[in-house]
């Protein structure tokens, strides 16, 4: 069987890690970025203090000039650890604090300070300390003239910065290993219902349906599996009954078609009685064959979704139409037992097919002069039409076969039915929701209820029955 290269659960699993990745990476970036800039805007906010101080002091004045006043400035301050002080005169360094940094001996000091002494500017250098910041800083006095350099450590600076990146950095990657671990598993388990409807699906054939997957849980997927169970539940039903159908139907077509083959057999074809008389048997056994096929058609029609056409429709009107046309079916004392004035939606000629249908199958259990009645009511719910007779009634253990195909109770003399016409009321009613039963009549007899919900199914009342 074709697989997919990749599978459904890794897909989910490696888009959640791309998803966490690039959110941790983007989230990285940010913060990396605004604490680079706060560390930069730091480093300008001391440099620019140092240099507010260095200003003030040199507004005060001394006698003795700038360079003492540049030396007792650089003593009296503490240069934090990322930080150089150095006092510059005539182009070259003329102290430092701390005394123990080498910078001021570098020869490569002189060649990046010296430019920015006449304009008090600031550059960034690579040097052996790493990278530099350079600020400088002149003041004058009278004739004499020195400047303040503020070198920093600019990768001392961001140590804390660079720490707490890698530190995010671990963490990221230990919440990434464990929410794709988590997302592996988690979908491994909301997908665990589809692998087992799959492994279902391969093991179900034409000849066993039986297969069901376990319901747990109470989510989509769970829903799911409801769905496809109840499916399965309605293709073993419905291969169940086509089997049944095709074995009930090539049962009682072997009968006819028997008498068909023997009678041709038996035929003398020289003699024109026998040719005759063959002739009028025959045409009436394919008669009845074609009644018998006429039936099953109907039946295997009514499991099709066009096998009602509804329509809002009166049924108090339909009840009187019921008992005019059922007259004729039998010298029966044809009675109407009440007509409801209401409203209801169904297939108005599948549901006289249906009603009739229980109306001969009263005149063939009855007698002449023998009462068969036709009668409906409703309530808020449903609608409710029945036939009732007075013949010898059903037998409580033959009620419900009498509903299945070739299904036959106690069968009249001069009936040549096959056991369908009930099956077909059974059919027509379920197709419009409803039930139909039999039960005891007052006087004794048989009286089969067919029971139809009033609940719309194409349109609204309201709309095809507007109030009067």
């Amino acid at each position: 069987m074709a697989r997919t290269s990749v599978s459904v659960r890794v897909r989910i699993t490696a888009t959640v890690a791309l998803l966490l990745l690039a959110g941790l990476v983007v989230a990285g970036a940010v913060v990396y970025t605004i604490e680079s800039r706060r560390v930069d805007q730091q480093i300008a906010t001391q440099t620019d203090q140092e240099f507010a101080e260095l200003t003030a002091r040199a507004q005060e004045g001394t006698a003795a000039g700038v360079g003492p006043m540049l030396r007792d400035f650089l003593q009296s301050k503490v240069p934090d650890d990322n930080e150089l002080l150095l006092t510059w005169e005539d182009g070259r360094p003329t102290g430092q604090s701390p005394a123990w940094n080498e910078i001021s001996g570098s020869a490569w000091i002189r060649d990046v300070v010296n430019p920015l002494v006449d304009t008090n500017g600031s550059t960034e250098v690579d040097s052996e300390f790493g990278r530099l910041g350079v600020d400088v800083q002149t003041v004058q006095q009278g004739d004499s003239r020195g400047s303040l350099v503020v070198v920093t450590f600019l990768d001392r600076a961001r140590d804390g910065l660079h720490e707490t990146i890698r530190t995010y950095a671990i963490v990221a990657g230990l919440v990434l290993l464990v929410v794709t671990a988590t997302a592996f598993w988690v979908s491994g388990r909301l997908l665990s219902p589809l692998r087992a409807m799959r492994r279902t699906a391969d093991e179900i054939s034409e000849t066993d349906l039986s297969r069901r997957l376990p319901v747990t849980g109470n989510d989509d997927l769970t829903a799911l599996t409801r769905t496809f169970n109840g499916m399965l539940d309605r293709l073993e039903s419905a291969f169940v009954g086509q089997r049944e159908f095709l074995d009930d139907a090539g049962h009682e077509l072997k009968t006819p078609l028997t008498v068909l083959r023997g009678h041709l057999e038996l035929l003398d074809t020289d003699n024109p009685d026998d040719v005759a008389e063959t002739r009028l048997l025959l045409l009436d056994e394919i008669d009845r064959m074609s009644r018998l096929v006429g039936d099953l058609i109907l039946l295997a029609k009514s499991d099709r979704p066009d096998f009602l056409r509804t329509e809002p429709m009166d049924l108090g009107g339909l009840t009187l139409d019921l008992v005019a046309k059922a007259r004729g079916l039998g010298d029966r004392e044809w009675v109407l037992d009440g007509s409801a004035d209401a409203k209801i939606v169904a297939d108005q000629q599948r549901l006289t097919q249906a009603v009739l249908q229980l109306a001969d199958n009263a005149v063939k259990h009855t007698r002449d002069g023998d009462t068969v009645a036709i009668g409906s009511a409703v309530t808020d719910t449903e609608a409710r039409l029945w036939v009732r007779d007075t013949g010898p009634g059903v037998p409580p253990a033959d009620r419900e076969l009498i509903f299945e195909r070739f299904g036959r109770s106690a069968v009249p003399p001069g009936d040549e039915g096959f056991g369908l016409g009930l099956s077909i009321v059974g059919a027509v009613v379920r197709a419009h929701g409803g039930t139909v039963a039999v039960e005891d009549a007052t006087p004794p007899g048989a009286r089969f209820v067919v029971t139809l919900p009033r609940t719309m199914s194409r349109t609204t009342l309201e709309d095809e029955w507007p109030a009067s």
